[in-house]
């Protein structure tokens, strides 16, 4: 669908999270802060997403999907969704339960890296 990882990413998590602020995609999605701006501008070129001054702290910028961004992501999820499905049919349920919740661990730990 010409979008790389850390797009496919951004779109997914504002598609299930709603808009947020750059920092906590950043956060979700494990790039640097330069990444994800690079990200953000890509996506904002390709009229997929768009960024708004936070009402609360000028110095944030929430990330907000427009109407194409939310179709397309709503067109291929499914796909991807059917992808992870046939990944982890390989595990018995058992197993699905122990993996997801050691990808969430890893995923915790890789994201606290930037605070330290």
């Amino acid at each position: 669908h010409d979008l790389t990882l850390a797009e496919f990413g951004m779109l997914e998590a504002i598609h299930h999270l709603g808009p947020m602020p750059l920092g906590d995609i950043q956060r979700k999605i494990l790039v640097s802060s330069g990444g994800v701006t690079y990200v953000a501008d890509s996506l904002e070129k390709r009229g997929l997403i768009r960024r708004e001054p936070s009402v609360s702290d000028r110095r944030v910028r929430i990330a907000a999907l427009t109407e194409q961004g939310e179709e397309l992501i709503r067109e291929i999820f499914p796909e991807h969704e059917r992808l992870l499905e046939r990944t982890m049919s390989g595990l018995d349920p058992g197993e699905q339960e122990e993996a997801s919740s050691l990808i969430r661990r890893l995923g915790m730990r890789a994201a606290r890296f930037e605070e330290e």
